[in-house]
């Protein structure tokens, strides 16, 4: 299979297709489960297409661009999953193909093919984490075409439109998920060993790098929503307030990353071992290994659990594992190495089917899908204000107010005591407030006491701690 994808011919790239669906689609027809992250993002693109600003009229710390991306598909259809699937299946369709096109075009391996995408595409098939539309898995896809700005400044000289070019792909990544922003040490590392002036080379990049965020501060600033941007989008991100809130947990996480980190070890033993001709090769090794650093630090920002961390890893385990899948007197050694990987991701991905959960000892990513709440059966399209962390309620109901995020809407409802805490309560929800309330914190009564012109509007229901407008 390897020698096949060893041709840079257009069917090879028609048969990497049909392997990578081949992995991917049968598991359709047992259903497409909800995950969190995907819920938040539909509420979110539900709020905005509603006529809210982010931020100003909607406390969730989700980035800008993300957001505009999640109205604009709710523009679409209404909640449409499949739209989130195809989307997300797309995006890694394009890192993997621009990767391989960039290490093809670089010469950073003796070797040509389609080899590079087909082992990032099956890589990124062994978790359905990777399925998720999240703003991760689209920022990176900004980071991955930022790249190729980055090389050529080694062949061709000093070039001032490709260095801005690649920082503000990174900016633009950033806006999509914050903690992208540490890939300007991957641009600072590259500008060190490849620029011919290496401090004004990063002034370049970081003047990119600051043009989206100069782009977005000026709508938010016409907006009259700085300060809210600052509050939502930059201070909860910068303190990790709310990274990783929607992803698997982190016992799963690691278990899932045993396979690509397995891959990657032994990819690194052989790239080590293998004398590299040009010195342009050296010096993309040594980028892609701190682009790995890079990547392990961002999956520490992100708390190891952010959706679609695992596709951080796969640039560098794809382009050191060229050298692990590269000619040997024994190749077929290689070959069957590589059918083993495939394998693996096979039966790690239908672990639930095949009933390979208890032998691998780790539970299917279905089973921390959306599942609706037997206690709020009866609420059932309204607009709601949930008090608390639980979202499940909006799985059936639209959110009837900004106060999404309930962390974030400590910044209000943290404050009850203090007039301005008040004041912004009843600016929020006196236009058109929720049609329904649900209470998880117990502070029902301390609203209605010290709020009494918004919530004493509602009265109780059949289900306790679920309050309706009269």
């Amino acid at each position: 299979m390897l020698q096949f994808f060893k041709s840079p011919l257009p069917t090879r790239l028609i048969v990497l297709l049909l392997v990578v669906l081949a992995v991917r689609l049968p598991l359709l027809w047992l259903g497409v489960p909800l995950t969190m992250a995907e819920l938040r993002a539909m509420l979110v693109g539900e709020r905005l297409h509603a006529g809210a600003l982010p931020y100003r009229d909607l406390y969730d710390a989700t980035a800008p661009l993300a957001a505009v991306l999640f109205a604009a598909l709710d523009v679409v259809a209404s909640r449409p999953l499949w739209l989130y699937r195809v989307l997300a299946f797309a995006l890694l369709l394009v890192q993997a193909l621009r990767l391989n096109f960039v290490l093809n075009r670089a010469d950073v391996h003796p070797e040509r093919g389609y080899v590079a995408a087909l082992t990032y595409l099956v890589l990124a098939s062994a978790t359905t984490d990777l399925d998720t539309l999240s703003p991760l898995l689209l920022g990176h896809t900004f980071i991955i075409l930022g790249l190729s700005a980055m090389l050529p400044t080694s062949r061709e000289g000093y070039d001032n439109r490709r260095l801005f070019r690649a920082g503000f792909l990174v900016g633009v990544a950033a806006l999509c998920y914050l903690p992208l922003a540490l890939f300007l040490l991957v641009g600072l590392f590259a500008v060190i060993v490849f620029a011919a002036n290496s401090f004004r080379s990063f002034l370049l990049l970081l003047c990119g790098f600051g043009f989206p965020y100069a782009v977005a501060a000026t709508f938010f600033l016409y907006s009259d929503a700085i300060p809210a941007f600052r509050q939502f989008h930059l201070a909860p991100t910068l303190s990790g307030l709310v990274m990783g809130a929607d992803g698997l947990p982190l016992p799963l996480q690691w278990k899932l990353l045993v396979l690509p980190g397995a891959v990657l070890l032994l990819a690194l033993a052989r790239s080590f071992t293998t004398a590299l001709g040009l010195v342009f090769q050296v010096k993309f090794q040594q980028l892609m290994l701190v682009w790995l650093l890079v990547a392990v630090l961002m999956m520490a920002v992100g708390r190891g659990t952010a959706p679609g961390s695992v596709g951080l890893l796969l640039p560098p385990i794809t382009y050191f594992s060229l050298y692990l899948w590269q000619k040997a007197p024994r190749m077929w050694v290689m070959e069957m190495l590589f059918l083993a990987v495939l394998g693996c991701v096979v039966s790690v991905r239908y672990r639930e089917v095949l009933h390979l959960e208890g032998l691998l000892r780790f539970p299917a990513e279905a089973r921390y899908a959306v599942q609706p709440s037997a206690r709020y059966a009866k609420v059932q399209g309204q607009r709601l204000l949930v008090l608390g962390d639980d979202m499940r309620p909006y799985l059936n109901n639209s959110v009837g107010s900004p106060y999404l995020d309930w962390r974030l809407a400590q910044a209000d409802f943290g404050h009850l005591s203090e007039y301005a805490g008040v004041y912004r309560l009843s600016r929020n929800l006196s236009t058109v407030p929720p049609t329904m309330v649900i209470d998880q914190t117990n502070r029902w009564t301390e609203l209605q006491y010290k709020v009494p012109a918004i919530f004493g509007r509602y009265q109780p229901t059949a289900t306790p701690r679920v309050y309706e407008l009269k």
